[in-house]
């Protein structure tokens, strides 16, 4: 009985911290809510397309010859596109990689012209993510975003946002970061998590 009564009590208390720690990750947006933020980037990663990596037949410009994005994955974006929207916060620009199920994922947020940016394309097959030059270049941009107004916002993918943060991103989801004066990045919240 003992044990029954532990192991409900760490399972609240276990419960309760996640729920905290969720909503920790989401107060920011509050704050953002209806403003131009300066400064904030949001690394999102493409939304769920089932496998990993990529065939060994693929081509950049054939999406036929990659992963895509699963019925699943089109309604994530979706519905992340709609939190953002409900949150009307002043969007500076939307960025993707080539990546066909990047693409599509920033196209189906619906937050605007989206523009193709060669340095969010996968590292997953690069030996060195951390300091590729992709990285590097991405890294200079954020930095660069520090004193605009609006939010920068970044589809890409696991590899690239890990290299860049530290922090692994579930598919569809993302985390909301600045650059501090020094060019380190701080992470702020994080969109919702999808209940797959």
């Amino acid at each position: 009985m003992k044990r029954l009564i532990l192991a409900t009590v760490f399972s609240l208390l276990f419960s309760l911290t996640a729920q905290s720690s969720l909503a920790n990750e989401l107060l920011i947006w509050d704050k953002l809510q209806g403003s131009a933020p300066k400064g904030y980037v949001l690394l999102m990663r493409h939304s769920y397309a089932p496998g990993v990596g990529d065939p060994d037949n693929f081509k950049l410009n054939d999406c036929s010859t990659q992963r895509n994005l699963s019925d699943v994955g089109r309604q994530d974006a979706k519905d992340v596109g709609e939190w953002l929207q409900r949150r009307e916060i002043k969007i500076f620009r939307v960025e993707t990689s080539r990546w066909c199920r990047a693409k599509e994922t920033a196209q189906l947020l619906g937050l605007g012209k989206v523009r193709l940016n060669k340095n969010l394309d996968s590292l997953f097959e690069k030996a060195d993510a951390l300091n590729h030059p992709q990285t590097a270049a991405v890294r200079k941009q954020i930095q660069n975003h520090r004193n605009k107004t609006g939010l920068l916002v970044l589809v890409g993918h696991y590899v690239n946002i890990a290299a860049l943060t530290g922090v692994g991103v579930a598919s569809g989801e993302g985390i909301l970061i600045k650059a501090n004066a020094l060019g380190e990045f701080k992470v702020f919240g994080a969109t919702p998590k999808l209940n797959r």
